[in-house]
């Protein structure tokens, strides 16, 4: 079967912040993402926003939680889409307040940078539920034309 004939894969996984675990998801993802052809520098791209993303979920979503607190993992993984949506029981934050990394008074300042790699690789990305949910959408980039 040729890659974009491949139907499309969906679930939703809770992850506790377990190097095993989240090896565990994305080989998952990274498999189903192989069977529809997607190319390494996709799934390079891929897997770079979804940790920065379980990372601040983790790091700072569940900063004032149990150490065995669950994030939620949403994903679907079709031809031309991978939609991954992670999302965490804390409290939440105004994405528009995190301090732009690229700006000269925050060079030297650590934070910020995960949501900046996030964007830079997907080709969206939006917070939903007070900053609680992020929404992330990779796009299939264009055949190489020989």
């Amino acid at each position: 079967m040729a890659p974009d004939e491949q139907a499309s894969v969906s679930d939703s996984a809770r992850i506790i912040n377990d190097r095993q675990h989240i090896d565990q998801l994305w080989t998952v993802i990274e498999s189903a993402m192989q069977d529809r052809g997607y190319p390494k520098a996709s799934t390079f791209a891929v897997r770079l926003a979804l940790e920065e993303a379980m990372t601040n979920a983790f790091r700072h979503g569940l900063k004032d939680l149990p150490d065995d607190t669950p994030i939620t993992v949403d994903y679907g993984i079709d031809a031309e889409h991978v939609r991954i949506a992670v999302e965490d029981p804390g409290p939440g934050f105004d994405p528009s307040d995190v301090p732009d990394p690229t700006s000269e008074e925050n060079l030297t300042r650590p934070g910020g940078r995960g949501i900046l790699l996030i964007r830079s690789y997907m080709t969206r990305a939006d917070f939903k539920n007070h900053g609680r949910r992020l929404e992330m959408v990779y796009d299939r980039p264009p055949e190489a034309e020989n």
